[in-house]
């Protein structure tokens, strides 16, 4: 027979026994259900993680610290060495860590695959106000290739000489705007105090409003030319010295390998620095997540090797109802190798059509069940898609459920395949 013609009567003879393959198609559809959701409960949570991350940072960046090389573990004063500046640290009171200069920027900046180095600077804005309305206090990020998601309005570029900032959406309304799109474009003017305790006012323009994020802290994006602003108004009257110490740098790089990353890792660490990405950061929150989505889908798997026992029953059960036929067929010249294809075809089949049909059923529950918690209960968590089903995970859940069936149905095959055409006619 053609593999066409093996197809047609594969379909065809699936269908002999409707309740006892409708039975076995609705064991394959609640594994081929349950795998779905948990892939698409994956892809949701991974998707919206990744946005995050996206929008409190860049991937391609390292956050560097100076790593202390008299971290006594023993309880105690530290050795002063008056090489080494520090700078309270604000794990906990009284604790200091290592201050960067401009010499260490060079440094960090000369090691192979960095391709720029950028020194974080701690402004600690007093308040930000809108005309006349009431101030409120403000903590700022710079945008460091950070891209955060937007409500309204359009991203910050760093390469402008105006300041501009992106707003939390928290703050709209507290700072007297009627909504998002009457706060775009609007000029909001920032406080900041120097060294001398003067304050200084610096005007900003807002390009967008921030959705509400999970790793967000609630403050402003601001761009460079913001942040030099404020970074000059705040200093001023401060020794020079004060104003090149910083407490970490962000170094960019190109988009790199796990190894070429674990190289640049290695190298900041041979000349004293510590380097960590956003992904080193959170690492930990991915670990617990995909091992939770990697339990799911076990149990998942555990239900679908249940319905392939229920395929061999199938199967075999009609291999047996169809001894007669299957020696009738082998009598009139199919081979065995054909007659193997025609029930592993079936099963295969079954396979197809229980696994289709969970798929399809997991989508449609998942997306109106994701669709009516962002609405409702994760409605703060802007974004937010707790079931997402993207094309490539659920072919591959249709595959692994045709292909599980698939070798369920090779032993009832085979068996069929091996059958005497005369043993076989003759039985009863």
């Amino acid at each position: 027979m053609k593999p066409l013609e093996i197809l047609k009567t594969a379909i065809t003879n699936s269908f002999r026994s409707k309740l006892r393959t409708s039975l076995t198609i609705l064991a394959i559809f609640v594994g081929a259900f349950t795998l779905t959701i948990t892939n698409g409960l994956g892809t949701g949570i991974s998707n919206y993680i990744d946005s995050q991350i996206a929008a409190v940072g860049s991937s391609n960046s390292f956050t560097i610290n100076k790593t202390d090389a008299n971290a006594n573990p023993v309880s105690g004063p530290k050795k002063y060495d008056a090489s080494n500046r520090v700078l309270a640290s604000g794990a906990r009171p009284g604790s200091t860590q290592p201050a960067l200069g401009q010499a260490d920027l060079d440094t960090i900046g000369a090691i192979q695959g960095i391709t720029g180095v950028t020194p974080v600077m701690r402004l600690n804005p007093d308040y930000i106000q809108w005309n006349s309305h009431d101030k409120y206090q403000l903590s700022v990020n710079p945008l460091a290739g950070a891209q955060p998601q937007l409500d309204a309005g359009t991203s910050m570029d760093d390469a402008v000489t105006e300041p501009q900032l992106i707003l939390p959406a928290t703050y709209v309304a507290a700072l007297g705007f009627a909504d998002n799109d009457q706060a775009i474009g609007q000029d909001v003017t920032i406080g900041i105090t120097d060294a001398t305790g003067t304050k200084h006012p610096i005007t900003a323009r807002i390009t967008g409003i921030e959705q509400s994020a999970l790793l967000g802290g609630g403050g402003a994006f601001i761009n460079k030319s913001l942040s030099t602003a404020l970074a000059d108004a705040q200093n001023t009257g401060a020794p020079a010295a004060a104003t090149t110490a910083w407490a970490n740098a962000t170094a960019t790089f190109a988009p790199s390998s796990a190894s070429q990353i674990s190289d640049m890792k290695a190298g900041l660490a041979a000349v004293g620095y510590t380097a960590q990405t956003l992904d080193d950061q959170i690492g930990t929150v991915k670990s617990i997540i995909n091992g939770i989505i990697g339990v799911l889908d076990a149990f998942a798997v555990i239900a679908l090797i249940a319905a392939g026992f229920g395929i061999v029953n199938t199967l075999l059960m009609s291999v047996q109802e169809r001894t007669r036929e299957i020696g009738l067929m082998k009598a009139m010249g199919m081979g065995s190798g054909s007659v193997f294809g025609l029930f592993s075809t079936e099963a295969a089949f079954i396979g197809f059509l229980g696994s289709a049909l969970g798929s399809a059923a997991a989508i449609g529950l998942g997306t109106a069940v994701s669709g009516l918690l962002a609405r409702g209960p994760l409605s703060d968590l802007a974004g937010l898609r707790v079931l997402a089903f993207a094309p490539g995970p659920v072919t591959g859940v249709i595959l692994l459920v045709m292909a599980i069936a698939f070798i369920a149905g090779t032993l009832p095959a085979w068996r069929a395949a091996r059958q005497n055409p005369i043993d076989s006619l003759r039985y009863e």
